[in-house]
């Protein structure tokens, strides 16, 4: 076939967008993903993502679904990485952000870079495209478009892995109306590793390539909105929002390139490692200031409020002991109160009795009276 474009000039017009990593595959369904994740879905994997449903997943699979005449799949990857970083010393109980969250956000950029590409690619084939530029909110599976176009492959965290990024990079997609020179899957694995399952602070990782969603660290902070099971409050740590560590521990993003992209460079350290305190006691005004325009104000004030009070009782340092007792006292919100009760209690244990007994002597919600009683007895 005459191509359009060879692969080298492809991948040119992608770096000029700012687009690193490029694979392309055709518009073809992913036939072989569908049962996965109708089993998937039917074991309960996804359990509180209500909109993953059976019928979404079926559509997921599908590029016709969102393109009137798909063609080619132009998968793309930007790395991340921008070398290793430690809390400051600075004598803050603070807590921790998932890497990829802390400069801004990625579905604004990466849309950003694909439609320069494709302005890029109508210029060179003088002619405009019918195109559709897809950010992991569409109904498509990066990771299996990423897998095919040969970008990456399937690590055991079922995170793709790129030969010398590692996980640590933003997926996307486009969707063209014509055919261009297709890649093949590399044929790689993660060997006989297993560190990210054996890692995972909550277990999350079931077996290889199969995630249990509702334990996941990440779906805990991000995108359960309600109270947090209690059996998995003390493994979340110090996490606020998202989790590293089954990336952190894997060989394939251990030898990352280290990249520096003022994109997803971090504001401020509290864009990495928040004061826990802070985040307790944040205003909407406040919120917004520091992480609109970033993944982060997708958890919610009241979610990382939530999600810093299990840190702090998590953190092992009597500091916290007041930010909690207050927060449990005068925190507008009961999600909030509960799990500062349960915090407390994980922190000081007996403690905290004639604490939890005043507060749940006036406290009227439901959900925080129960998490106080819950305390009281333990």
């Amino acid at each position: 076939m005459n191509w359009p474009l060879s692969r080298h000039e492809l991948a040119s017009l992608a770096a000029s967008a700012r687009l690193r990593v490029v694979g392309v595959t055709t518009a073809e369904p992913f036939i072989e993903l569908a049962g996965f994740l109708s089993d998937h879905i039917a074991a309960g994997h996804v359990a509180g993502m209500h909109w993953f449903t059976a019928q979404r997943a079926e559509e997921s699979t599908n590029p016709a679904v969102l393109h009137p005449c798909p063609r080619s799949i132009v998968s793309v990857a930007v790395p991340f990485w921008s070398g290793p970083v430690s809390p400051p010393n600075d004598g803050v109980l603070r807590g921790r952000i998932a890497r990829y969250a802390w400069g801004r956000d990625y579905h604004l950029v990466l849309r950003e870079r694909m439609r320069a590409f494709v302005s890029a690619l109508e210029a060179a084939l003088g002619r405009s495209l019918i195109s559709r530029t897809l950010v992991d909110t569409a109904r498509i599976v990066d990771r299996a478009a990423a897998a095919r176009a040969g970008v990456g492959w399937y690590g055991k965290n079922s995170m793709i892995l790129v030969p010398n990024h590692g996980s640590w990079v933003m997926l996307g997609e486009v969707i063209l109306d014509i055919d261009l020179p297709t890649d093949l899957p590399l044929v790689r694995d993660c060997g006989r590793c297993a560190l990210c399952i054996t890692h995972c602070p909550t277990g999350a990782i079931v077996e290889q390539y199969r995630i249990h969603a509702p334990a996941c660290i990440s779906y805990l902070t991000i995108e359960e909105r309600g109270c947090i099971p209690r059996d998995l409050r003390s493994h979340m740590h110090d996490w606020v929002f998202g989790c590293d560590v089954c990336q952190d521990v894997c060989p394939y993003t251990n030898a990352a390139a280290r990249v520096d992209d003022p994109d997803f460079a971090p504001r401020s350290v509290e864009n990495m490692f928040p004061a826990l305190k802070s985040l307790v006691w944040m205003t909407d005004t406040q919120f917004q200031a520091l992480y609109g325009g970033t993944a982060v104000k997708r958890a919610k004030r009241v979610g990382l409020a939530r999600n810093a009070v299990l840190a702090l009782g998590n953190s092992g340092d009597l500091r916290a002991q007041p930010i909690l007792e207050q927060a449990l006292r005068e925190h507008e919100s009961p999600l909030v109160r509960g799990h500062a009760a349960w915090a407390l209690h994980h922190l000081v244990g007996e403690d905290a009795r004639k604490t939890l007994r005043d507060c749940y002597a006036r406290e009227v919600d439901a959900f925080a009276r129960a998490e106080l009683e819950t305390a009281l007895t333990a």
